[in-house]
């Protein structure tokens, strides 16, 4: 079997890093690079080069924000209900949301959720800056909104459990429109409507 040279094979051990890119894809968007147009091999260095130089997470909520702009533009804008705050797992989830049109309050990105079978804990994921955001007095309900798996349950259960010194908060879950074991990023905007619109007290 023929050796590739270093940086073809290089290339598609990068790709295999990737989520949800096994052996064959990472193998083909490689070699459809090799031979693609210049010119689109070039936004993709360029765009790679940005995400990484020009983005930076949010000081309030921890989604993705510019690097010259601290607070995002969900957090910035007065047209939100900040007595409303959805916590999510992942920046992509905050997108997903957004796309159904359904929520108008704001949100916490946590960066992950409990897991301690990989180690993660309440200190390796935004779970302090959620109870901060808590203390201010503004929040009046904490919409829950992590995937509906064993790791997300157990993160939901441990900020409800956090959250119950606050008696006026009001500490919510999607309902269980979204498949157990599902991806927010996933489902399509109609499930999210019914799961927005049918949440419950844990």
């Amino acid at each position: 079997m023929p050796v590739l040279p270093q940086p073809v094979q290089d290339m598609i051990a990068a790709f295999e890093r990737l989520p949800g890119i096994g052996p064959k894809s990472a193998s083909r968007l490689t070699f459809y690079l090799l031979r693609a147009p210049e010119d689109i091999t070039s936004q993709l260095v360029a765009s790679l080069s940005a995400i990484r130089q020009r983005t930076s997470f949010c000081t309030v909520c921890h989604n993705i924000t510019l690097i010259e702009q601290p607070v995002c533009e969900l957090c910035s804008t007065s047209n939100r209900d900040e007595s409303i705050l959805c916590v999510v797992a992942e920046p992509i989830d905050v997108l997903m949301l957004e796309r159904t049109g359904g929520f108008f309050g704001k949100y916490h990105v946590l960066h992950g959720v409990l897991s301690p079978i990989e180690g993660i804990g309440p200190d390796d994921i935004q779970l302090a800056s959620l109870i901060n955001r808590v203390k201010t007095g503004k929040v009046k309900e904490v919409i829950v909104a992590t995937n509906p798996s064993m790791e997300g349950d157990a993160t939901g259960l441990f900020i409800q459990q956090r959250l119950a010194v606050f008696p006026n908060v009001r500490v919510t879950r999607l309902a269980r429109g979204l498949p157990v074991g599902g991806d927010l990023e996933y489902a399509d905007q109609n499930t999210l409507l019914r799961a927005l619109a049918g949440r419950q007290e844990i």
